[in-house]
This record gives structure tokens, C-alpha cells and sequence, in this order.
């Protein structure tokens, strides 16, 4: 049978699968997870009964398909686990330390724009929607955006669609579920309307130039758990790309294993009650007389 047949990854097209998907999303396999890349992707092959990985190369390079394939191969390579009120301390350093301080910096313009980068099945950025409806009425006359962004269209049907199991509640309190998620008739939680409404959510690439350009001066940047997968090239292009989108004084919030370190040292690392989170500094503004 087809599906019983060991398929071979030779080392030179190895290298090209590699450097193909690095280039296209940065996620990057060396030399010794040569076995975990064909692991993953043999289903693929036998999806399409291809005889080799050459041939499932050509169709990542050249099928008119290629695009489709291309998201099935970053969700078949991509770890896609999360749930709600993930990472408690850095929430808290959120809701009690800089929601407040953007309450009041922000005062003037009332505008607050938050980016969930890497958002897979939605449970961050709705996460943060009902962590700001819990923090009071001030915010009722803002303009409030919360973006969820994400590579794999799969994981973003799902976010869009806002249903949960109940595994992905192992960190929601009692109160939480009862006050933001209506139980269903087949035992799963649907989040609830005023939360939904505050989230919108986009198919994105960070790696990609154009679709990133449209989005800009953010007040808050949630990457968490995702440049890990990226190689040191591809995180600095990322981070850099954080730090053209952030407004001065705004903030990257990283998952606990992620540092800039060896990356950038262009944000200030402040240590919070609760947590460490990057800032973008102010920058000064340069006096009239500076010119005289």
C-alpha cells in the first residue's frame, strides 16, 4: 500500500524544503531536525500521492494550488497550543500596571490599539478583550482595536468562530466562564457577544512586508510563544517590524521563554509588580532652538 511506504528525505532536498520555509514564514529546521521535517510532512505527500519530496518542492514552488498547500504546511509544522488567561503574571502586569498607565497617557486621544501577533485559535486576544471589560467603564467613549493576527486560516476559522472545549478553560476561573461564555448543547463554551465584538481577526504573515504594512501605530503588541520557532534572522526582522509599529511608549509583551537578547536592544526592559515587559522608549522631541 501507498501509505505504507517509508519516504525518503534526501539531505540535499532537505536543505531546499528548509531554506524555502524560512524564507517563506521563518521557521527554521537545522540540520538535526531533518527527521521531525519529514515526519511531519510525509502526510502531505501521501495526500497528494507523491512518490518523492522533490515533487511535493516543485508543488510548493510552482503548483497553481501552491498557496492552499502553503497553509496546510505551517499548520502541519506549527504547534498551535493555547488557551484562555494563558501566562496569569504577564496578564496581570497588563490589567493592573499598563492598562492604567495607557488609561492616562492616552486620555488625550482615546484611542487604544492592542495586536495579538500569532493569535492561532483566538484565545489571547479574547483573553485581553475580556480583561479590559473587566476593568471598568472608562474606556466605553474609545476607540477600542484589538487585532488577532495569524499565519494559518485553519486556526483562525476557529477563533472567528468562537467556540471552545473545555480544555481550553483549564486556567478560567468559574466566575469567568459563567460571566463571558454561554455553555452550548454539545458541552462546548461559546464566547459571548460583547467580547466577540471587540476582536477582529487577520490572516498574516510577519514575515511579510506588504501585508504588515497596514498595520501601525499600536499601543500594545502580544507576541507570545511564536519567534521561538523563528531563527535569529527572522526574529530580528520581526522584532524590528514590532518596533516600527509600536507608537512611542508602547509595549511588547513576549512569552515567558522569549528575550530580545542577541536580537535588540532598542527597547527598555521594565520590570513591573507583576512581570517584564518590553518598552518602545519616548522619543525627545527636538526643541525650535536646536536649529537656531
Amino acid at each position: 500500500m501507498f501509505e505504507d511506504r517509508t519516504i525518503p528525505l534526501p539531505d540535499d532536498v532537505f536543505r531546499l524544503l528548509r531554506d524555502f520555509i524560512h524564507g517563506y514564514c521563518g521557521i527554521y529546521f537545522d540540520d538535526g531536525s531533518k527527521y521531525l521535517l519529514e515526519r511531519r510532512l510525509t502526510r502531505r505527500l501521501e495526500q497528494h500521492r507523491l512518490k518523492s519530496f522533490e515533487e511535493y518542492y516543485h508543488l510548493l514552488r510552482y503548483d497553481r494550488k501552491r498557496e492552499e498547500e502553503l497553509v496546510i504546511l505551517v499548520d502541519n509544522l506549527t504547534t498551535n497550543e493555547t488557551y484562555f488567561f494563558r501566562e496569569s503574571p504577564q496578564l496581570q502586569a497588563f490589567s493592573t500596571e499598563i492598562l492604567p498607565e495607557l488609561r492616562h497617557t492616552l486620555a488625550g486621544r482615546k484611542t487604544l490599539r492592542i495586536w495579538s501577533a500569532g493569535c492561532s485559535t483566538g484565545e489571547e486576544p479574547y483573553t485581553i478583550a475580556i480583561l479590559l471589560l473587566e476593568s471598568g467603564d472608562w474606556w466605553r467613549d474609545w476607540q477600542i482595536e484589538i487585532l488577532g493576527s495569524d499565519i494559518n486560516q485553519r486556526v483562525l476559522h476557529t477563533a472567528r468562530r468562537g467556540v471552545y472545549k473545555k480544555s481550553a478553560h483549564r486556567a478560567t476561573s468559574p466566575e469567568m466562564l459563567a460571566k463571558y461564555f454561554v455553555l452550548d448543547e454539545k458541552g462546548d463554551y461559546r464566547i459571548a457577544d460583547r467580547v466577540k465584538e471587540l476582536v477582529s481577526f487577520s490572516c498574516l504573515n510577519l514575515l511579510d512586508p506588504y501585508k504588515t504594512s497596514l498595520i501601525s501605530n499600536m499601543d500594545i503588541i502580544f507576541c507570545r510563544n511564536v519567534i521561538i520557532y523563528f531563527d535569529g534572522e527572522a526574529k530580528k526582522k520581526v522584532i524590528e517590524s514590532f518596533y516600527q509599529k509600536l507608537r512611542d511608549g508602547g509595549y511588547l509583551l513576549l512569552g515567558h521563554s522569549e528575550s530580545l537578547i542577541n536580537i535588540s536592544n532598542a527597547f527598555i526592559l521594565r520590570t513591573l509588580k507583576n512581570d517584564m515587559v518590553y518598552q518602545k522608549p519616548v522619543r525627545k522631541k527636538i526643541e525650535p532652538s536646536n536649529f537656531k
